[in-house]
């Protein structure tokens, strides 16, 4: 450890949506003595709201393509010493994506930074997940419960988690979250959030395929970085654990949310519709996708948008009938306690208020009120 007792941590994919949020909370609280966030993204470039700004401010950042060997080592090598503990954010996020982009971005990357981490002997190597690698089953999942990943992206995440215990010398542990919202989201309940304003802006019904009672459990961003930060002292080498709020969180709860803040009414196109719906549902999800996409951009230029990286485009792979439904007793019995235990309206309207403060989200249309 470093003299002053503190660990020295090295974040991959620290300038992404989880990444700033660990930073600044790392960095508030004190609890290192180094950090340095890699990434293939410049913090300059990666629309940071102000208190990220400023928590990066307070770090080192090296510039990253860590599906590149050499790059790895780069990252990984510091003058100063070895890291303590390396924090895995680092994949490709997006959704539908092709099979080589998630061989590269998600299974390649994580395994050379895995196989770097235990050739330098770091104490710990957090490799962060996803709740997707699940059998999508109403009953809640465990830790122990049957894998069977429903996106491509969870396909690839359970590949690593599989070759991780196969790395000699890896102290690893591996966190599977639920779907994550807060400060900077913009694949997780943020897309939801657009849907919203667009159904505002046409003053029409959203229709949402399937019913309100599709489980869709969540997690705030806070939570899940003041779990990473527990695991790493509380966790067992080589354990896996679930990150979920007690929302129980749903379609339906989540759309009433999306609802009440813009204003709108919506509707569920229930299971008969949606499974006639199933067998031409790239149609579907392209129209709906294009009948979301111009209003959205209409909006955008009546307010000067001219760039921003949020959309109300949702993959196809998250509209099927898929439950997302975990089961959190293992983390608590590590005497872990959420500080954001429910999904509210207000912390789904603070991630749109933030949007809007950096002009990235229309002001017209984020008005709860016409």
């Amino acid at each position: 450890m470093a003299s002053s007792g503190k660990p020295r941590v090295l974040i991959l994919g620290g300038v992404g949506f989880v990444g700033r949020n660990l930073v600044e909370y790392l960095i508030n609280n004190d609890l290192t003595s180094k950090i340095r966030a890699a990434d293939k993204v410049p913090p300059q470039t990666a629309w940071m709201n102000p208190q990220h700004k400023e928590a990066f401010s307070k770090v080192e950042f090296k510039s990253a393509n860590l599906i590149n060997q050499a790059s790895v080592e780069k990252c990984f090598h510091d003058d100063e010493g070895y890291f303590d503990i390396v924090i895995n954010l680092a994949a490709e996020t997006k959704y539908g994506q092709s099979e080589p982009v998630y061989k590269d971005g998600i299974v390649k990357l994580s395994l050379n930074c895995a196989k770097e981490a235990a050739k330098r002997k770091v104490k710990l190597f957090v490799e962060v997940s996803t709740g997707q690698v699940y059998s999508a089953d109403k009953k809640a999942s465990n830790e122990t419960s049957k894998t069977s990943p429903w996106t491509n992206l969870a396909k690839h995440k359970l590949e690593v988690e599989q070759e991780l215990s196969k790395i000699d010398g890896l102290n690893y542990i591996i966190i599977r979250p639920a779907i994550i919202y807060g400060i900077g989201d913009k694949l997780g309940l943020t897309p939801r959030l657009i849907g919203g304003a667009v159904y505002k802006q046409l003053k029409e019904t959203m229709k949402l395929l399937w019913t309100k009672d599709l489980k869709m459990n969540t997690i705030h961003v806070l939570d899940v970085c003041r779990a990473i930060w527990h695991l790493t002292t509380a966790a067992q080498p080589g354990e896996v654990y679930n990150i979920v709020d007690d929302s129980h969180s749903t379609q339906g709860s989540i759309t009433t949310f999306v609802s009440n803040i813009f204003d709108i009414n919506h509707d569920y196109l229930g299971s008969i519709f949606s499974n006639i719906a199933k067998l031409s549902m790239t149609d579907v999800v392209d129209e709906s996708n294009d009948k979301h996409m111009a209003p959205w951009s209409r909006a955008c230029d009546a307010d000067n948008i001219v760039n921003t990286p949020l959309s109300p485009f949702i993959d196809q792979e998250l509209l099927y009938n898929k439950h997302l439904h975990l089961d959190g007793s293992k983390l608590a019995k590590t005497g872990f306690t959420l500080e954001k235990p429910h999904l509210t309206q207000e912390s789904l309207q603070e991630v749109l208020d933030d949007y809007v403060s950096m002009g990235l989200f229309p002001q017209s249309l984020a008005n709860s009120k016409s």
